[in-house]
């Protein structure tokens, strides 16, 4: 004779989609947040051991996540919390009890795997200011979402998940709005982008000016000069926003100058100041970007790059 389930074992294909949805919801915004952390850390305390990295990039992506996806959690959260107080039975749903389990058991082994890490750098001399800040992330992150599930798993009393909700809702928006603080609005991120892209092709224009010193001796005595090769394929950019010519003035036989309006101040860039700040003697050995290399820095507005040719270096090669 068959058992008849009982309800506490029976799920509806909008229950589990609902559970699902929301622990997947969980982990996708834990991981974002601990990232966006992370990106937070590898700025504002850079490792000598390190190499410049794209740190803005690594606070969009995990941003723009969590901008999406934790609303989603604190809807499908707040839904759930509506439909348990309305039956709660809807708790002991066994699928709902399996995903208590498996993110109490991912917390558990992400503490001890994290634990294991601090002792195992600190024997070996690696405690940086880095590291540390990155394993009370991933404590604090994990021990709060296991607290959470286990006082939920044990029907405490204590639990508040209104307070939860507005506790975790408030660590989140502090943690994007301090990507604002780093890496700038939006409005700022994008005049930046446009200074990037006008340095590269100041870089271009002048590898065609040195390359049309190589092969004439001369510098010509305007841009258009450059396009007359029509081998060459060459096509003088404009500036992208404006869509104003670069400019170039012949200085001497071997000196050159060109100019553009920036909107930006290469020197406010947080990521350069804070490794300028703290390891002035790294700054020429690492990589950044070419909108920061000290050849190429430049002010907020008509900034000028006056250039040399050493015709020792630069000659024709021979036939």
């Amino acid at each position: 004779m068959a058992v008849k389930p009982t309800k506490s074992s029976k799920i509806t294909p909008r229950d589990f989609f609902m559970n699902l949805l929301v622990f997947g919801a969980l982990y996708t915004s834990a991981v974002s947040l601990l990232a966006l952390m992370f990106a937070y850390i590898n700025t504002l305390f850079p490792d000598n051991l390190g190499y410049y990295g794209n740190y803005a990039q690594e606070i969009i992506t995990p941003s723009s996540v969590l901008i999406v996806i934790f609303p989603v959690f604190i809807l499908i959260s707040w839904l759930l919390s509506r439909d348990f107080k309305q039956n709660s039975e809807k708790k002991e749903i066994k699928f709902r009890k399996w995903l208590i389990y498996l993110t109490l058991f991912a917390t558990t082994v992400t503490i001890i795997v994290d634990l294991i890490a601090l002792v195992s750098n600190f024997y070996q001399g690696e405690l940086t200011s880095q590291f540390v800040f990155k394993v009370v992330a991933v404590l604090l992150v994990a021990l709060g979402i296991f607290w959470y599930y286990f006082l939920d798993l044990k029907g405490s009393r204590i639990l508040k998940p209104r307070f939860f909700a507005w506790l975790i809702s408030l660590v989140v928006l502090g943690a994007l709005a301090a990507g604002f603080f780093i890496v700038g609005t939006p409005v700022q991120q994008r005049a930046e982008r446009f200074d990037e892209r006008r340095i590269s092709d100041l870089q271009n224009i002048q590898n065609q000016l040195v390359n049309y010193w190589v092969q004439k001796e001369e510098l010509p005595e305007n841009l258009d000069e450059l396009t007359k090769d029509k081998l060459s394929g060459f096509v003088l950019p404009i500036d992208p926003e404006t869509g104003l010519n670069y400019q170039y003035n012949k200085l001497t036989a071997f000196s050159f100058e060109l100019c553009i309006d920036f909107k930006t101040d290469s020197q406010d860039y947080p990521v350069l100041s804070s490794y300028k700040e703290r390891y002035p003697s790294m700054v020429p050995a690492v990589y950044f970007p070419d909108s920061l290399v000290n050849n190429w820095g430049h002010g907020k507005g008509q900034t000028c790059f006056e250039r040399t040719i050493d015709p020792e270096l630069y000659k024709k090669p021979k036939s």
